[in-house]
């Protein structure tokens, strides 16, 4: 007979996931994660099979939880105001001190040593998915001539998705958000 499990697996999930995104894959150990999530050892190893294999769950958990900020893309009315509000609650989540700074994707990318195929895909997936809604949303722009014809929209959603990425690297380096929403401004007037 299976043993029922004694523990909310989203929750802990949850826990584990800021635990990772504050302090990295390397830096968290297994009494640490078995400490934020209430769980025993044998649970852990049960449900998760690994710290690794927690790290991917905890990396695919947090792309279902953050909020989705590409809908904002997807049904903007008009380019430059659908931008705007995309990184105006980008910038918010990014600054949000209740939470470990930045983005959980972009530490992911940026912090870790060695990343196994999996982990290196679902970064890649992430962040073409949101290269892709700034391009269709700004060919949008182009076909319904809010933006000219000769618009770049590969270049511009190129640079829009490292704007997006540097948002995450300097909230966690620097906590004037401010700056982060005048620099928005600018590239929206020059689309």
């Amino acid at each position: 007979m299976a043993r029922t499990r004694e523990f909310n697996e989203d929750q802990a999930l949850h826990q584990a996931m800021l635990l990772f995104w504050k302090k990295g894959y390397e830096a968290t150990s297994i009494p640490d994660l078995l400490q934020v999530m209430g769980i025993s050892r044998s649970s852990l190893y049960d449900t998760f099979s690994d710290k690794q294999t927690l790290y991917i769950a905890a990396l695919e958990h947090y792309k279902k939880v953050s909020f989705n900020r590409q809908v904002i893309l997807e049904q903007a009315s008009s380019v430059r105001a659908g931008i705007q509000q995309f990184f105006e609650q980008h910038i918010t989540s990014a600054y949000d001190t209740s939470l470990p700074g930045g983005c959980f994707v972009t530490n992911a990318a940026t912090t870790l040593e060695s990343r196994d195929e999996k982990i290196n895909e679902l970064i890649k997936t992430s962040f073409l998915n949101l290269e892709q809604a700034f391009c269709e949303l700004l060919e949008k722009g182009r076909q319904s001539g809010e933006l000219d014809k000769t618009t770049d929209v590969k270049a511009w959603s190129y640079l829009l998705l490292n704007l997006h990425q540097s948002i995450n690297i300097m909230a966690k380096a620097d906590q004037d958000q401010q700056r982060a929403k005048e620099m928005i401004s600018f590239v929206i007037a020059a689309i």
